[in-house]
């Protein structure tokens, strides 16, 4: 129906003719120059004219023109309904990217604050636990060697001094044995004994405990009186507790040796087992750097991938934002033409029921004949 009518618009722009009658007031000439501006009221009024020059009767014109406005109305509201439709989809979708967004950035924030305060300082952290460890390990090699080389030197000593003691028992016997032989001893015989008390004497002369002994015996040696047997027990004697000393010094040192070479060797154990316990440790730490380093790198690439999924997510966003507000401005300007054009159909019709609109047709027609 609209099609034909446009049609017929088309037609009667063409034929219309100017109203001048005298029928018309100013007034009624300036609403008339208004509704002819518009497209409906245009043809509405030239309708109108054709029908009623043509013998048409006024209630029918009024209801084909009552159709066409209603007609009007409906597609206006259909605008209006596509536009809601559109509003709605719209808010949908503006919601939906909306709460998508707000997602991403969170993830985005949980992505930068695990990269800042986890894999950060847990890099730093397992970087100083791996130097530390190294650290332990130089320090624990140094140890051992430290302690090789004293062991090695207290062993050297200890040897020293089981040679000297040795030396020392030697001639303390060989000394007991001219002793035990003395009877009326000779010049040579005295002499020989002095001599092996020299050589104690040189031979203990770093141990103090001993000295006591040697100088007792080497002022006995000096003064004594080997023919009589009184001074001699009384030499004997004293070399007897000298021989006790040295052998229960032997003794003591091999022992504290003994103990000393056992307290190594457990050292040696300890410390080889704590440089196990820290190379394991090393492996485990070395891991733990590798799995530190992969983690981060992947939590750079999703920080880029989320990064990206967030500027796609507000360029959707703009997007939406951009094509709603064309269709808006789409609708606005739609809906104030059809508003137009339905007042100015409206003002044609009340034109048309005017007695001024039938007498200017009439009139009209007797000027032509």
């Amino acid at each position: 129906m609209l099609k034909v009518a446009v049609c017929t618009l088309l037609v009667l722009s063409i034929t219309a003719i100017d109203i001048k009658a005298s029928v018309w007031t100013s007034h009624d000439q300036k609403m008339f120059a208004q509704i002819k501006q518009s497209g409906w009221g245009n043809f509405i009024l030239n309708f109108g004219e054709l029908h009623l020059s043509t013998g048409g009767i006024l209630a029918e014109l009024n209801t084909e023109i009552a159709k066409l406005i209603d007609e009007l109305d409906e597609e206006l509201a259909e605008v209006h309904h596509q536009y809601a439709r559109r509003t709605d989809v719209h808010n949908r979708e503006v919601t939906r990217l909306e709460q998508e967004i707000q997602d991403k950035e969170r993830e985005v924030f949980n992505a930068h604050d695990f990269y800042d305060n986890v894999l950060i300082p847990q890099r730093d952290r397992f970087a100083a636990q791996l130097e530390q460890l190294q650290e332990n390990i130089a320090q624990n090699r140094k140890t051992l060697n430290e302690a090789t080389v004293q062991r090695a030197n207290d062993h050297a000593d200890f040897e020293a001094k089981v040679a000297e003691h040795n030396e020392a028992i030697s001639a303390i016997d060989e000394s007991l044995g001219l002793l035990s032989q003395l009877s009326a001893p000779s010049l040579v015989q005295i002499q020989k004994v002095q001599k092996n008390l020299t050589k104690i004497q040189q031979t203990l002369k770093r141990h103090s405990t001993f000295q006591t002994f040697i100088k007792t015996l080497i002022e006995i040696a000096v003064e004594a009186n080997f023919a009589d047997q009184g001074a001699l027990k009384e030499i004997l004697v004293a070399f007897n507790n000298l021989r006790v000393q040295l052998v229960d010094s032997l003794n003591t040192i091999t022992a504290d040796e003994a103990e000393a070479q056992k307290d190594f060797e457990a050292r040696v154990i300890q410390l080889n087992q704590e440089h196990a316990e820290f190379q394991r440790a090393v492996v485990v730490k070395t891991a733990e750097i590798e799995a530190n380093a992969n983690k981060i790198e992947q939590t750079l690439d999703l920080i880029d991938e989320l990064h990206a999924d967030l500027d796609t997510l507000n360029g959707q966003l703009q997007a939406e934002n951009d094509d709603f507000a064309f269709a808006t401005d789409v609708y606005n300007a739609t809906v104030a033409e059809y508003n137009k054009e339905l007042n100015a159909a409206h003002q044609a019709l009340d034109l048309l029921n005017q007695p001024r609109f039938t007498d200017y047709v009439k009139s009209q027609l007797k000027g032509a004949f």
